[in-house]
């Protein structure tokens, strides 16, 4: 009984360290793996808040970094490919769908 305790114990703990992994990456322009990287600040500096986000599409994936600095955002898919993320809603985060090197798509969470 006691082995068996041990080893359930051992097992969730595993369990639980597996599921904060950072695992998943996404490609880094000169094809080298990265991690995945939410970019965050506080949202009193944000400066695109004043735009809505459809002012993002169709902007280049420079030029929508350039206009959300000091904006909570993150690359939810690139090229048709999802991208991991956290599940958290966050009303002021902006998720961005790029392919091709242009933001094609925006949503909020």
């Amino acid at each position: 009984m006691t082995r068996l305790v041990a080893l359930l114990t051992t097992i969730a703990a595993i369990a639980g360290m597996a599921g904060c992994s950072t695992a998943g990456s996404e490609r880094a322009k000169d094809g080298s793996e990265s991690k995945m990287i939410e970019h965050t600040s506080p949202a009193a500096t944000c400066q695109a808040a004043a735009n809505s986000d459809d002012a993002l599409i169709g902007k280049s994936e420079q030029d929508a970094t350039a206009l959300l600095k000091g904006c909570l955002w993150r690359i939810s898919e690139r090229d048709g490919k999802a991208l991991p993320g956290t599940m958290d809603y966050r009303e002021e985060r902006r998720n961005l769908g790029v392919q091709g090197g242009k933001v094609i798509w925006v949503r909020r969470g």
